[in-house]
């Protein structure tokens, strides 16, 4: 394990009528089918109704930097894109549990901001550097819902799921540039040691069935690294 990594700690979780203690899996990648718009309903269910733009979260941000910007705004499958650079491409989790989410992420998953959410931390590695710190909020009913598999994947990534099943929808990808005043950007540095004086980060919302999950990828400076 990568130095000054913490292991992943064991969580007690009910997915159902079914508790179950799971190591955390990889993270969920951006596979799943696009849908444009700030505003949308998630499904028929309407269990998500409205995931609206975010204060410093923008679709076209300015200034990106031009080594960022097709990683930034690639709607395909980050893991593939990462495997294909890098033949010894893992998974490091360093965080999961129950908490609240960040106000930002609240108000993305129209939650209420103290409500506990199921948080999950993970460093995506690839020739021998930290390349990504990958972030995802869900919510405490899609654990009962849609989602509920993701406590059970163990080390298989949540990519898979979503390239083969048209269920799942991909809301509005927004980006950001992160400094020390955000909450994500000071738990990048915790989890990294990375001294960068600020991160750009992307994210999305994933429906299945109604339920959603918010995920975020922060990369990190090693990302255009050989």
């Amino acid at each position: 394990m990568h130095k000054g990594i913490r292991p992943p700690r064991l969580v007690s979780l009910e997915c159902g009528r079914y508790p179950s203690t799971v190591r955390i899996s990889p993270p969920l990648w951006h596979n799943a089918r696009f849908v444009l718009g700030p505003t949308v309903t998630a499904s028929r269910h309407g269990t998500l109704s409205c995931v609206e733009p975010q204060r410093g979260w923008l679709a076209h941000p300015f200034r990106v930097p031009r080594a960022l910007r097709s990683w930034l705004s690639d709607r395909g499958s980050l893991t593939r894109r990462l495997k294909a650079r890098h033949a010894d491409f893992r998974v490091s989790p360093v965080a999961r549990g129950f908490a609240p989410p960040f106000p930002d992420e609240a108000q993305a998953l129209c939650l209420n901001p103290k409500a506990l959410a199921y948080v999950r931390d993970v460093l995506l590695i690839g020739g021998g550097h930290m390349r990504v710190f990958a972030h995802s909020v869900l919510p405490r009913a899609s654990l009962r819902g849609g989602w509920c598999g993701i406590t059970r994947l163990g080390t298989k990534p949540l990519g898979e799921t979503l390239f083969t099943d048209p269920r799942i929808q991909r809301l509005g990808l927004t980006m950001c540039r992160l400094d020390a005043r955000h909450p994500l950007y000071r738990a990048a540095r915790r989890h990294t040691g990375l001294t960068a004086h600020h991160l750009w980060a992307r994210r999305s919302v994933f429906c299945l069935n109604g339920h959603p999950l918010l995920v975020t990828e922060v990369f990190l400076p090693a990302i255009e690294a050989p």
